[in-house]
């Protein structure tokens, strides 16, 4: 069978862009591999009318209502290749499973490298966060602490300290430069220069950072901002263009989703370096409406 669409990826991104199509009758199938990136936290918040929800359960409704339309079909399964047909695309599976389809639209998410520090892994989602946004206001007014990974964290301190007293944890790494260090001080950000132990209490709870020189710097959250890589290769088999991010690699796409390679559409953490269910949500759409116009209109999508 060749579908009309085949979304790689079945979160919030694949979910929201396999629905206008499905109301559009067109034959689509969602490869899911099961390992959304925001499996690990217990509640969505900032999501429509779904505020505090459970990630994996606004999964299974959304997959619940798309089920209701015949012309869906879903795969468990995850892709590893991908390449251009006479009809359109074939995607492989790791389990052998070939796939078929007119268009694709990838929305397989990132993965997220925590820095090497004892004790955060199993507080990833819980109180070690990236997003204020999506996990700020439940720890408002405590203590909280932002660590240097990239350069992009000096803004992650000076907005962290908009929800309560911050620290800035260089971990053993250079001083900011002097402007920098003005900025942080107006929002009454401080700086901790010493190397990072461990992260200490009952995870995923945390108590607070210990320092190598021994001191107990007491938290009740700690933001990262995480280097991220995509989840999976077909982007670069297919030749989309990407460029850098704030974290890493994201896919360049154009007003309706539409990557560099006609007929291949994205959405999703993997287009943007600002990552939200919202955000994923919508652009879910518009790439599910875009592969839509062009299915009708041909490549232009008009």
């Amino acid at each position: 069978m060749i579908y009309d669409a085949l979304i790689v990826g079945g979160s919030f991104a694949g979910l929201s862009a396999a629905m206008p199509l499905a109301r559009a009758a067109k034959s689509v199938c969602v490869l899911d591999s099961g390992q959304p990136r925001n499996r690990f936290a217990e509640a969505s918040h900032g999501f429509f009318a779904q505020d505090g929800a459970a990630p994996l359960a606004l999964k299974a409704a959304g997959r619940d209502k798309l089920a209701a339309y015949p012309t869906v079909d879903f795969v468990e399964g995850e892709a590893i290749r991908a390449h251009r047909s006479d009809d359109g695309f074939v995607v492989e599976t790791l389990r052998g499973e070939r796939l078929y389809a007119r268009k694709l639209v990838l929305a397989f998410g990132l993965r997220d490298h925590l820095p090497d520090v004892p004790g955060m892994t199993e507080r990833w989602g819980g109180t070690v966060l990236h997003c204020p946004y999506c996990h700020g206001y439940e720890f408002l007014n405590r203590p909280l602490g932002v660590l240097r990974v990239t350069p992009m964290s000096v803004h992650q301190a000076l907005l962290i300290s908009e929800w309560g007293p911050t620290t800035f944890f260089l971990n053993g790494g250079e001083m900011p430069d002097a402007e920098t260090l003005s900025h942080l001080k107006a929002r009454n950000v401080h700086i901790e220069p010493a190397p990072i132990a461990a992260l200490e209490g009952e995870a995923e709870a945390l108590e607070g950072v210990r320092l190598t020189d021994g001191r107990l710097v007491p938290l009740a959250a700690l933001y990262v901002a995480t280097r991220t890589e995509m989840t999976s290769p077909l982007a670069e088999q297919l030749g989309c263009v990407m460029q850098d991010g704030m974290h890493g690699p994201v896919i360049v796409v154009d007003q309706i989703g539409q990557t560099s390679v006609p007929g291949v559409f994205a959405a999703g953490d993997i287009t943007r370096s600002m990552h939200n269910a919202s955000f994923a949500a919508a652009e879910g759409m518009m790439a599910g409406v875009g592969v839509h116009r062009s299915l009708v209109f041909g490549p232009l999508g008009i």
